[in-house]
């Protein structure tokens, strides 16, 4: 497999865009997440507001391409999501990844679509989504 096709132009963008969404103390909810197949490393900080939704995201991210994309698809599309919408899209995320399910709903995912024929990354796809599933168990 190659991976000019995995590392695309939009790939590499969004990788960048994480310098958009900093990790910063005053987020109180907070979750970590490592992939074991390829040991990028995620930390993550939600807030809420008053409705329940996240209002705000920040990341750390020690990732490749693929995992800061992921990270920064996930965060430019936070805004708004509950509880709820976060722990649904996951689970649509994992089942896509097995096979099992379409493209999650989620804006922006289909500019990773290409990683999932690249299971050394399903761990880095997945790296936001477990990490905000942990921050969220403290609510």
């Amino acid at each position: 497999m190659s991976t000019a096709v995995l590392y695309t132009p939009d790939v590499l963008a969004l990788a960048i865009e994480l310098a958009r969404h900093p990790l910063t103390d005053d987020l109180p909810l907070r979750g970590e997440a490592r992939s074991r197949s390829c040991g990028s490393t995620i930390a993550l900080g939600l807030a809420f507001d008053d409705a329940g939704a996240i209002a705000r995201v920040g990341l750390r991210s020690h990732a490749c391409a693929i995992g800061q994309a992921s990270a920064a698809i996930f965060a430019r599309n936070a805004p708004g999501a509950s509880v709820k919408d976060i722990l649904a899209t996951r689970a649509a995320v994992v089942a896509w990844l097995a096979g099992e399910g379409a493209l999650p709903q989620w804006p922006g995912f289909a500019a990773i679509s290409a990683a999932r024929d690249y299971p050394a990354r399903h761990g880095a796809v997945l790296l936001p989504w477990n990490a905000a599933v942990e921050a969220i168990s403290h609510i």
